[in-house]
């Protein structure tokens, strides 16, 4: 499986047969460059406009926008999980969809705007995953101290940071230096834009995999 970054909170992730991109944004209206993808499947974990962007992939797709429970999209189960994207049940920010999914042989999860601490159910659900996609921006997401706690119990193979302040974005984010200060040198690895990912490379704890654009 091909995994890319398009920036802020959305990636790609591509195999033989399917293309599958994860809360686009339009570019333009965060400051940043817009993705370029003819991605067959689009998700979206909540509809706030720096996530849901659907015009921006003209191709013909099939989308699940904010939805719970199992999901069968070109032969790939999709589950979401309810979440909030703050820390007062959803008042604030309203609600966020945890996604889990397999592509050839590999267990992902996109965190989306995770604001608060999941329930036990969900925390249950996800754990071991194999990679995980999380917001490390803090302001409109879960504080650092609550993210490490999140990981500790998921205890995923690969940690990806996003949402997180880069520049020229426009959103009030904090950088990734406050997330990656208790992180030991050794752990992070800097993959560029665009990584392969091999399901026999799986082993035990991989690391912190900072994509760049």
């Amino acid at each position: 499986m091909r995994i890319k970054w398009h920036g802020h909170s959305c990636f790609e992730f591509i195999d033989s047969k399917n293309s599958v991109i994860v809360d686009p944004h339009d570019g333009k209206s965060i400051g940043i460059k817009p993705p370029i993808s003819n991605a067959n499947v689009v998700i979206i974990t909540h509809n706030h406009s720096d996530h849901n962007a659907l015009r921006i992939i003209k191709s013909e797709h099939a989308t699940l926008f904010a939805e719970t429970g199992r999901h069968e999209i070109r032969g790939i189960s999709f589950e979401g999980f309810p979440s909030f994207h703050d820390e007062f049940q959803g008042s604030v920010r309203g609600p966020n969809t945890i996604y889990k999914f397999v592509m050839d042989g590999i267990t992902v999860c996109h965190c989306g705007d995770l604001g608060d601490m999941p329930s036990e159910e969900v925390l249950e659900a996800l754990k071991g995953v194999d990679i995980i996609f999380v917001p490390t921006g803090e302001v409109m997401t879960l504080t650092i101290p609550k993210l490490e706690r999140f990981l500790s119990i998921i205890n995923p193979k690969i940690i990806v940071p996003m949402h997180y302040r880069v520049g020229g974005l426009t959103l009030p984010l904090k950088t990734l230096d406050d997330f990656l200060k208790n992180v030991s040198d050794d752990m992070i690895l800097y993959v560029g834009n665009e990584v392969e990912l091999l399901s026999e490379d799986l082993s035990e704890f991989m690391g912190l995999w900072v994509f760049e654009r």
